[in-house]
């Protein structure tokens, strides 16, 4: 019996190990330090009692965001990490048992406006009425506050607290940039979403930003002030279930935006067949659109920005896209 026990035990330790090597190396094109402390974690022995014996693979980013909470609130330090595992234990391994993985990667936001824009140039709608799925806290949700800059000019109010740009491979026309369609309704579906009017919310979000990236903890500090200045309606539900009561509850005057960009992955198989039944069902009653950040046929390490039209349109390609919108290939 001991024997079977000891086997047990090194087959959990090769699948924490592993999990957090893959991490590591998933980690180390952006994250040095990330890259080098699941390393360590992947050979600790102390890890095993914070993620458990089975860990998914979100683990490390987990514990990751948990240790960046506790230097974020001056209760540790990247310096001595050693000393964050040994006296803060139990909080590290309740974080990792209870809090995913939330990110709301607001630069996205450069990327998806110009899908918007062209929904609205196609319809000829001047308000638009936006659902997204799995929106996190709803920063994007807040995308026409923003202000954006492209090769072929700007948008949005020079007044703006975060200013966005980025790499065009293939420009952004400048007549889709003269197209100003305003916001009626913002709602967001989300299982558990993110309220970034406390502190407590601002510093999870936080926590799940990688440290040595400081730009994009400046962009989320601007994008937060911007929410709460008029916070967006959060939803929390599963996105399968509320979809067809949200769509069911539109208005005329306003064409509705639908999107996502990665949430959908997170579903299961039925999960994702339900949420496309809901928009054709949907788009049969009134106008809708929708957006996605989907697979790309070119490579694993884009997205393709794919639009859609109710009534009658088919699924479009209309841009190439890094996942957190670093750089915008526009082909519609």
């Amino acid at each position: 019996m001991a024997r079977e026990t000891s086997r047990s035990a090194h087959e959990h330790r090769h699948t924490r190990r592993q999990v957090f090597l893959d991490q590591a190396e998933s980690s180390a094109p952006r994250s040095l330090l990330y890259a080098k402390l699941c390393r360590r974690f992947a050979d600790d022995p102390r890890i095993d009692a914070i993620v458990g014996p089975d860990p998914k693979w979100d683990a490390p980013l987990r514990l990751l965001g948990a240790l960046h909470a506790l230097v974020l609130s001056g209760r540790a330090s990247w310096e001595d990490v050693d000393a964050a595992l040994e006296q803060h234990a139990d909080f590290l391994a309740s974080a990792v048992a209870e809090r995913p993985v939330q990110t709301n990667e607001v630069q996205r936001c450069w990327v998806l406006l110009p899908c918007f824009l062209e929904l609205a140039r196609r319809t000829g709608h001047e308000q638009l009425d936006l659902v997204e799925l799995g929106p996190s806290a709803g920063l994007n949700l807040m995308w026409d506050r923003y202000r954006y800059s492209y090769a072929a000019g700007e948008w949005g109010s020079a007044e703006a607290e975060l200013s966005l740009g980025g790499e065009e491979r293939r420009p952004v026309p400048v007549e889709l940039l003269r197209v100003r369609p305003r916001v009626r309704h913002r709602t967001g579906i989300d299982s558990t979403p993110v309220d970034v009017t406390t502190e407590e919310g601002k510093l999870l979000l936080k926590s799940f930003v990688w440290p040595d990236q400081p730009h994009r903890l400046e962009m989320l500090d601007h994008a937060v002030a911007t929410l709460r200045e008029d916070p967006p309606r959060l939803v929390r539900a599963d996105i399968a279930e509320e979809l067809p009561h949200v769509l069911a509850e539109r208005r005329d005057g306003a064409l509705t935006v639908v999107w996502e960009t990665a949430a959908l992955g997170y579903l299961p198989d039925e999960g994702r067949r339900r949420v496309h039944e809901a928009l054709e069902a949907a788009g049969k009653e009134a106008p809708l659109a929708w957006v996605s950040g989907a697979g790309s046929e070119r490579s694993q390490q884009e997205w393709a920005m794919k639009i859609r039209l109710w009534p009658g349109g088919a699924r479009e390609l209309a841009a190439y896209a890094d996942w957190h919108g670093a750089w915008l290939e526009w082909v519609a």
